[in-house]
């Protein structure tokens, strides 16, 4: 029997967290691993030691197999965690793991390698008799064979990538005039993701609902399942939205699916954590998807249902132990949802964000548990994917969880960077989701118009806020500087406020009603008249009664510079009330700009072409996915300012585009 006592986590972020508590819960020492970019993160702070392993980019430090062995062999670390992404699913890594004489906390080198290709795993479940949907899963893979199987397959159809997950290499080809281009894109998505450009392709299955099984195994031959989770609820095959137990699950249908997923499991003889995923079609058949080989991001679903660690089981497992369970002994109670803290803007097409984390306090509330990864002060890079926190709630119903979790959601402070949480809440108040009627088409057929999708102007309140709170801090620093807190030489004249949300200037009018410590204002916001009492403002939370309702609000002030915790999230304002009034710039300039921190992957245009407005200039990578940037006029290529690899910053200039007359 394996024994260890010290675990390296070869992870970074909230999986690296999680996985830490439980170690030193159970009395093992752990290792932390991370890049240059990540030598303050939060799962460095946890872990008893931390080992450098290289630069920010993945291949040259969490994909680089060699440096986190080595870490492990400087450290005394005698096992290995892998988490999810990454190398958990990596074969040569449990390998060099064998050959290195410590303990992978996962399962075999050959049920990775074989259910780690979507394309292999298929064939294998075709030869037990698991369900799967019919497609093509051949070892040809130039475009002739992919087009005459995609023709034979019928459209619409999916693209997926083999060695694939995360909705990377996936696309959805409605008609056969866009295979050729999807499949170019599929396959570049799943070389950088994966090292591999192989792909499958499946008959599309519409309006499916996605539902998986949760199996474990050990090493002497027992396999459960515990439960399914439903993960419908999905953007750009991304899962949004997570719940335990699925809302249409039947005790014959568990059995069913579990039955299969305990199958697909034993054909590879399986260790450790797995989670079998099933398409179900509303007639209640069933077909399989694939089976990750590791801990998924949505298993505390799981957890909280059965009232089981499953990071414990793993380690257990690895350790040579026996299931601590059979399958008469599972218990399912409740109900858990889990959505996606995401640094990204919904309101911008899902835009991933980069920046520094200003402010981080999560939601403490009964029958809340919040995974993440964060501190105060950190920067989300471009260099890994944007999720920065999973919300989780538990109650004894669906519904219960569901109206905790939209509370929590509003409630989890994130300053600095624009999160989803605005996005998450309403699809949580959503009426389809909430009768738990949604399937993978819900948020392209039932969501496309929410707010959340769209810009929003700051509120009146918000923005009365903001300019009490400007005011406020701008008196103070005029009596610490030795002049009087408030005092102004123009009698009680307003002050007219210009403060800028994005592209978009806003005009308040602040009339002072009484100055000091807990200062009054009147605020006219367009047509809105409101009454602001600021009463306290710490640098961290300001408390104010407006209209006669007190209320608390989150805030940070740089200067002229004002984050405010909004109804819609992180709403960063700019007071520009004395900026010099700046020239428009020339209409249809054609200028592209990179919309966040990333690397240039391809240039498709040189100098001095003709382009239409819409085509695609360059492809920019930035936390695993290609974001196509296009040209908004009709024009002449003038200059190109970067090349094939460059990495890039924020609103750097990339193309000029001469717009025609």
């Amino acid at each position: 029997m394996p024994a260890f006592n010290k675990i390296l986590i070869a992870n970074r972020g909230e999986i690296a967290c999680r996985v830490i508590r439980t170690a030193h819960a159970l009395g093992y020492r752990s290792v932390a691993v991370y890049s240059a970019a990540d030598a303050d993160a939060r799962h460095v702070q946890l872990a008893d030691e931390a080992v450098c392993i290289g630069p920010a980019q993945v291949n040259q430090s969490y994909l680089k197999i060699d440096a986190i062995i080595a870490a492990a062999q400087q450290t005394g670390a005698d096992a290995i965690h892998p988490g999810y992404g990454f190398l958990s699913e990596n074969a040569e890594f449990a390998r060099a793991c064998e050959a290195a004489g410590i303990v992978f906390i996962g399962p075999t080198v050959e049920a990775i390698h074989l259910m780690g290709s979507k394309r292999l795993s298929k064939i294998a479940m075709l030869e037990a008799g698991v369900p799967c949907i019919p497609g093509y899963e051949g070892a040809g893979q130039d475009d002739e064979t992919l087009t005459r199987e995609a023709q034979r397959i019928g459209y619409p159809l999916m693209i997926k990538a083999s060695a694939g997950g995360g909705g990377r290499g996936m696309r959805l080809v409605h008609e056969a005039s866009e295979l050729a281009a999807q499949l170019r894109t599929a396959r570049s998505e799943a070389q950088n993701a994966f090292g591999s450009d192989e792909l499958i392709l499946e008959r599309a299955v519409i309006q499916p609902r996605h539902v998986e099984i949760q199996v474990f195994g050990d090493q002497h031959g027992n396999i459960v399942y515990l439960g399914e989770r439903d993960c419908s609820v999905q953007r750009r095959h991304q899962k949004v939205i997570e719940e335990a137990p699925c809302p249409v699950m039947t005790p014959e249908l568990r059995q069913a699916m579990g039955e299969a997923a305990v199958k697909a499991a034993a054909t590879v003889n399986y260790v450790g954590a797995g989670t079998v995923e099933f398409l179900l079609d509303a007639s209640g058949t069933f077909y399989f998807l694939e089976m990750n080989t590791r801990l998924q991001v949505e298993h505390p679903v799981t957890e909280l249902i059965t009232g089981q660690d499953l990071v414990a089981w793993q380690i257990h497992v690895a350790e040579g132990q026996p299931l601590p369970l059979q399958q008469d002994d599972i218990r399912l109670t409740g109900h858990a949802i889990e959505v996606r803290l995401y640094a990204e803007d919904s309101a911008r097409n899902f835009l991933p964000q980069t920046g520094a984390v200003l402010r981080w306090e999560p939601a403490l509330l009964d029958g809340i548990r919040i995974d993440h990864g964060l501190v105060e002060g950190q920067a989300v890079t471009p260099f890994y994917d944007p999720m920065l926190a999973k919300v989780i709630a538990y109650g004894a119903t669906r519904d219960e969880a569901r109206r905790k979790l939209v509370r929590a959601v509003e409630d989890c402070v994130l300053l600095g960077v624009n999160g989803n949480q605005r996005f998450l809440a309403n699809l949580l108040a959503h009426p389809q989701f909430a009768a738990g009627q949604a399937t993978t088409a819900f948020i392209g057929e039932h969501f496309a118009d929410d707010p959340s999708l769209s810009p929003q102007a700051p509120a009146a309140i918000e923005l009365a806020a903001a300019a009490a709170l400007l005011y406020q801090a701008s008196a103070l620093a005029r009596a610490h500087q030795g002049g009087l807190s408030g005092w102004r030489n123009v009698g009680n004249a307003p002050l007219h406020l210009t403060l800028r949300h994005g592209e978009q200037k806003h005009a308040v009018e602040l009339s002072v009603a009484a100055s000091g410590t807990q200062p009054r204002f009147a605020a006219q916001v367009g047509e809105q008249r409101l009454d602001v009492q600021l009463l306290a403002a710490d640098g961290r939370w300001a408390t104010l009664v407006v209209d006669g309702v007190r209320r608390r609000l989150a805030y940070r002030l740089d200067g002229t510079q004002l984050w405010l915790y909004g109804h819609n999230g992180n709403l960063e304002l700019h007071d520009v009330t004395h900026e010099p009034v700046a020239g428009q710039d020339a209409a249809s300039s054609g200028t592209v700009k990179a919309p966040m921190d990333g690397a240039i992957v391809e240039v498709l245009v040189n100098e001095g072409d003709k382009v239409s407005k819409g085509q695609l200039l360059v492809v920019l990578e930035a936390m695993k996915m290609e974001h196509p940037l296009k040209a908004g006029v009709d024009g002449l290529i003038r200059r190109i300012q970067v090349t094939k690899g460059d990495q890039v910053k924020n609103r750097q200039l990339l193309v000029e585009v001469e717009a025609e007359v």
